[in-house]
């Protein structure tokens, strides 16, 4: 319900609805400013306005209105969720998750309102909330494949392995092609020649739409079973197609990726770092690098130090860039981003990044920021958040390019489903690394994925050390963090550090060797 209105402020709200409906967004705009101009208490003229920025590109309004919005009390559960939702779309995270807390959301009896607020959760990282949310709504009578995936998702971060497998196996008899799960049941254990899924996965490839992310999924499981019992020659056949479909799906131009790389590097020379004062609060400490480089295993052990809170992937820091640069986008760098670069204001993106981060920690000095893709700011995150440590993950580029080439990250990390993709994505990387550590000598340790895994006390008093840590005991130790983990290593870090992860390419090195040979042209 919206507060009580007069004949002003009504028709004004029927104006706007009537531009609206005849594509007149600039005459809506006007209305709903007049509106709040009466009636400031009007909340979903504030979330109108906020949407009609965003998809005006201007990120600074659509925020403003946002804030607006979720700092009035809310009447009705739908509303509660447009806010919360409207806040994180403009990366106001902090409020988004106490909106959360609203005694709406705890009253509330509707299944698929409170499903909604599950995956809410699940995009700020509560993944134990997720799962609690999800488990209402199961228990008020909603039930779908898609519940039941998302359960199994939320069961596997959290450790739950059992449960995720039944849920997993609820959601594939439900009949529906759903690929995502096949794959992710793939993934929970290794297979074997006797116990598989085989012949369940055959029978949904030759029923399900051809080309869909759906058909590249059950490829990608067929290759994951198929490698498990040793059958390498059919297991390539089935990767190779899975990435064919993935690839031809997505919009991804590998000569505009190398172009903006090479202006990010262009209009980076400098990363002085401007004298701030200390913020106050827990400080990040961001793990990057490449995708499956061993970034989940580093988070783990961090974790397990007394003075550090294991946050996870978060998005905050290139939210807040786009904030500085007030500029929508859905990609983590563009032209627009870059071509504003220079008149950002970093201190005032640090200290917004720190704003919608900082309640992750609240009894911890720090806490880890593991986003791989954060490599590509690691130069404005140093300028912007001069306490910030940063730690890149190296592991042996043929080992990280083959786990990316296997992951299937969904709609995700284009790159990684054609092999000369990426190729020039690693190549890039590396170039885009070898500049942060010429740019600012010292700011970034590397951490080798072999250091951590052989020598890993070795390795891990070096990161202590780097990062004003005292050394603690014990936290290589993994089974001590039950923390959840969100990530597709979610499986193997629960098992310990493992020493198998090293040279698996070398089952398909002549289908790789085109690969090979360009990347090691990359100086480390």
């Amino acid at each position: 319900m919206q507060p009580p209105v007069n004949d002003t402020t009504a028709d004004l709200w029927q104006r706007a609805q009537h531009f609206l409906a005849t594509n007149q967004s600039v005459d809506a705009q006007k209305a709903l400013l007049a509106l709040i101009e009466q009636a400031p208490e009007h909340v979903r003229a504030h979330l109108l306005l906020g949407a009609l920025a965003y998809a005006d590109g201007r990120l600074r309004d659509a925020a403003r209105h946002s804030l607006d919005a979720g700092r009035l009390p809310l009447k009705d559960i739908s509303t509660l969720h447009n806010a919360v939702m409207a806040l994180l779309r403009t990366g106001e995270v902090e409020l988004a998750r106490r909106k959360m807390n609203d005694p709406l959301l705890q009253r509330c009896d509707d299944g698929s309102m409170i499903a909604r607020f599950a995956n809410a959760q699940q995009m700020i990282g509560n993944h134990r909330e997720a799962l609690k949310l999800l488990d209402r709504a199961i228990a008020l009578g909603i039930d779908s494949a898609d519940i039941r995936y998302l359960r199994s998702i939320q069961l596997m971060f959290n450790g739950r392995t059992d449960e995720a497998k039944t849920e997993l196996e609820k959601c594939l008899r439900a009949g529906v092609r759903y690929g995502r799960a096949s794959v992710t049941l793939a993934r929970l254990h290794k297979q074997s020649a006797e116990n598989n899924h085989l012949v369940f996965i055959r029978e949904q490839l030759r029923h399900v739409a051809r080309g869909s992310e759906d058909h590249a999924a059950f490829e990608f499981a067929q290759y994951k079973e198929l490698e498990d019992i040793g059958d390498y020659q059919e297991a390539w056949r089935a990767l190779e197609r899975g990435n064919r479909i993935m690839y031809s799906r997505l919009n991804h131009d590998p000569r505009r990726e190398n172009r903006l790389l090479e202006q990010l590097i262009a209009k980076t020379t400098s990363t002085d770092i401007e004298a701030q004062a200390a913020a106050p609060g827990s400080h990040p400490i961001f793990v990057i690098g490449m995708p499956r480089s061993g970034t989940t295993l580093l988070d783990r052990i961090l974790g397990n130090h007394s003075m550090v809170t294991p946050a996870g992937e978060l998005g905050d820091y290139a939210r807040q860039l786009r904030w500085s640069a007030d500029h929508v986008s859905d990609l983590a760098i563009d032209e627009t981003m870059l071509a504003k670069l220079a008149e950002l204001d970093l201190a005032e993106t640090g200290r917004r990044y720190l704003h919608q981060t900082q309640w992750r920690s609240p009894d911890t000095s720090y806490f880890t920021d593991k986003l791989p893709a954060n490599y590509l700011w690691a130069g404005l995150i140093a300028r912007s958040l001069p306490d910030a440590r940063i730690l890149h993950l190296v592991r042996d580029p043929m080992d990280v390019c083959f786990s990316n080439y296997r992951a299937f990250f969904g709609g995700g990390y284009a790159y990684s489903y054609d092999l000369d993709a990426l190729a020039q994505h690693y190549l890039g990387y590396r170039k885009i690394m070898r500049h942060w550590h010429a740019t600012m000598p010292g700011r970034i340790l590397d951490v080798r994925y072999d250091g951590l895994t052989h020598e890993p006390d070795k390795t891990i008093r070096e990161v202590f050390s780097f990062c004003g840590l005292p050394y603690e005991p014990g936290c290589i130790d993994l089974g001590r963090n039950q923390t959840a983990v969100a990530t597709l290593s979610a499986m193997q870090v629960r098992d310990g550090i493992r020493q198998d992860s090293f040279n698996q390419w070398r089952h398909y090195g002549q289908q790789l060797s085109a690969l090979n040979e360009r990347i090691a042209l990359s100086p480390d």
